[in-house]
């Protein structure tokens, strides 16, 4: 048995975490679940955003599945989300982006990785007022960093039979920074011949996953360029509501819904749970039950291949409790 910290999050987290618990108890992973707080739901329950109880959770299980935060935009507490990943240095963000049958999209042949650097560059947030009219942003690239998160992508390419790793960059303008960056992926890569490697400056890369994103295999990015891409490939296979998320480091991995909290659908039983259950999925594979993975992976795009039992975001007039049922009932078919 794994115990793993469980974190509902804010807004539509709490519904979409129970039907993550339901269809694990149905396929019988071998999961003990933690319940902790953090966001809205910590400052409510704890008076803390990141309260000490769930980070000590997380340091001892070295586990977590995690739901969307309520994070609040020029003002406020911190994200949660960057200081746990700066807390267990997660330095490696993780989000596997396919097409999948069912889902509306006018791409078909989707199967990209993205790596993205998780500690530095402008998400380092060191950040100060130079005066009252201007404001000062410090892009943090480090060789330690950036050699990490190159190995994990070309290792992965390596265990995973995928061919081509890409890197994302701004060389040509941040000559320093992300050239380090590219020094230390070319680096990387002359140590796997096998796997082809190739750079692409950012906002080409936005152009070119548009047009042809079925050219791309692995894309391996720092920090904020990561993000971006990131969530743009996911708009290409439909959208946060169905691509998961993994947040790795050596000792510890917390894996996330990285959609928003949605508050003003919370509370309704029309959430989807797909993103947080694929991001169970990823877990699950993380700890080697590859097999109950597989099970769930399938009832899901078995589900969503028929069309039928669907939640509005994916098309469908569905609850969540009948997704989630749905599911359910395609474990063992």
């Amino acid at each position: 048995m794994h115990k793993v910290t469980l974190i509902p999050g804010d807004g539509i987290g709490p519904e979409i975490t129970e039907a993550v618990k339901q269809i694990f108890t149905a396929a019988e992973a071998p999961v003990e679940w933690e319940v902790c707080q953090a966001g809205q739901a910590g400052i409510d329950q704890c008076g803390d955003p990141l309260p000490e109880a769930t980070v000590a959770s997380i340091r001892a299980n070295r586990l977590a599945l995690k739901g969307p935060l309520t994070t609040q935009i020029g003002k406020g507490y911190r994200s949660i989300n960057v200081t746990l990943r700066q807390t267990f240095d997660l330095y490696c963000n993780l989000r596997p982006v396919k097409t999948l049958r069912g889902i509306a999209s006018r791409y078909t042949d989707i199967d990209t990785v993205v790596f993205r650097e998780n500690t530095e560059d402008l998400y380092a947030g060191i950040e100060h007022m130079v005066e009252e009219s201007a404001a000062e942003s410090i892009k943090i690239i480090t060789r330690h960093a950036s050699l990490r998160i190159a190995d994990a992508a070309f290792t992965y390419a390596l265990k995973n039979g995928r061919k081509k790793v890409t890197a994302v960059h701004k060389a040509n303008i941040m000559k320093l920074t992300d050239g380090l960056f590219l020094q230390c992926a070319r680096e990387i890569a002359g140590k796997y011949s096998q796997i082809a490697y190739e750079e692409v400056i950012v906002d080409n890369m936005c152009m070119q996953l548009v047009v042809c994103p079925e050219k791309y295999d692995i894309l391996l990015a720092p920090n904020l360029y990561g993000d971006i891409i990131s969530d743009l490939c996911a708009g290409l296979v439909g959208g946060l509501g169905v691509v998961p998320g993994a947040n790795l480091g050596n000792n510890c991995a917390i894996f996330e819904a990285v959609h928003g909290t949605a508050p003003d659908i919370a509370g309704k039983n029309i959430a989807n749970p797909i993103a947080m259950l694929l991001s169970g999925v990823l877990l699950l594979e993380h700890i080697g039950e590859k097999q109950i993975a597989a099970r769930i992976r399938t009832a899901v795009e078995t589900v969503l291949a028929e069309g039928v039992v669907l939640t509005p975001d994916l098309g469908g007039k569905a609850t969540t409790t009948a997704l989630t049922n749905e599911i359910v009932g395609k474990l063992d078919s």
